[in-house]
């Protein structure tokens, strides 16, 4: 046999191992067939998405009738408890606060398993029309973190939604085009031929806040998700290398949070993304915090960062209070 044909076997053989170990997905039928199945609604603890799926939720009110309506969208291994500290103190401000486990995420069916970047944008859309459906005059924002963020801007970005504006915090909008290519060749070859290896990070040495009992609090949380399948980092790419293409197509207010010591979300693409949109948008601030870290909304100067979103929500124009405090990030 020659050495060309050697040569064709091998990669063909190659190429049907690699079919065999393939990422394995748990989309929704609706990633190929783009419609609902079923008009998504809201229960006290529970979110019935487009499919039918139940989606664990919780939700923070106020005591009277809310201003506004908070949409959280958790970050990745994360869960929708993220945002109570914060939802605690919006509640106080007149806002109802709701938010979801995503799929595969906190105590949703098939933990750990990625969806895939379509299914979590249409949950977030159902849930979105569902919420508005409930507060159809009330005003809507969807507010995002890490992954959360991602989703959020890859929900905006297909089809008009009944939000009146969006935040995102420390934005996941690296992707494949932003990694180096051996990290992608790494990726891509890990998530063909051991999907199902898990991983930590605990060797990478990140610091995602310098709020230190939270952290020892997340390590210590049951549903919180420790050990990552391969084939999930490589959804997650996906999804981050999706948002990253998707930004430019934000048409409704948007305010972009980011800290300086982030070391989660590399700046490169943050900055390369949201300082020229800010700069070309009137409707786009983007704002960064010299002392913040990942976990911008759980970071020990966490208050400033909500309180800079409630005065964002009510008055786009604003001096914010980090600016006043002197707490932004330096330049653009």
């Amino acid at each position: 046999m020659s050495m060309r044909a050697n040569a064709h076997r091998f990669y063909l053989v190659l190429f049907v191992y690699l079919a065999g170990c393939a990422p394995q997905f748990t989309a929704a039928h609706a990633d190929q067939h783009i419609a609902s199945v079923r008009v998504a609604s809201v229960t006290e603890k529970s979110f019935i998405s487009f499919d039918g799926t139940t989606l664990p939720l919780r939700q923070w009110l106020p005591a009277g009738k809310p201003e506004v309506i908070v949409i959280a969208l958790h970050g990745f291994n994360d869960y929708s408890l993220f945002i109570d500290t914060a939802a605690h103190f919006f509640t106080d401000h007149g806002m109802a606060v709701y938010a979801y486990d995503q799929r595969g995420f906190g105590q949703s069916a098939n933990r750990g398993r990625w969806p895939g970047k379509d299914t979590l944008a249409h949950d977030a859309r159902a849930f979105i029309k569902a919420v508005h459906r409930r507060y159809p005059h009330t005003p809507l924002f969807l507010l995002g973190h890490s992954m959360g963020a991602a989703v959020a801007l890859l929900t905006l970005s297909t089809t008009p939604t009944n939000v009146d504006g969006v935040i995102l915090a420390a934005p996941a909008i690296s992707g494949w085009s932003t990694m180096p290519w051996w990290q992608r060749w790494g990726l891509t070859m890990a998530a063909y031929t051991m999907p199902w290896n898990t991983f930590t990070g605990e060797s990478l040495h990140i610091v995602a806040s310098d709020n230190r009992d939270m952290l020892i609090a997340l390590g210590r949380d049951p549903l919180v998700i420790k050990k990552t399948r391969v084939d999930t980092i490589y959804g997650l790419v996906n999804l981050m290398d999706a948002a990253y293409r998707s930004a430019d197509q934000l048409a409704i207010p948007a305010l972009i949070l980011y800290g300086d010591k982030d070391e989660v979300i590399p700046r490169e693409p943050v900055m390369e993304t949201f300082a020229p949109l800010a700069r070309a948008k009137g409707n786009i601030r983007f704002q960064r915090y010299k002392n913040g870290y990942h976990m911008l909304l759980r970071d020990l100067q966490a208050n400033v960062v909500w309180r800079d979103i409630i005065v964002w929500i009510h008055n786009r124009k604003a001096i914010l209070p980090s600016q006043q405090q002197d707490l932004s990030g330096s330049g653009q």
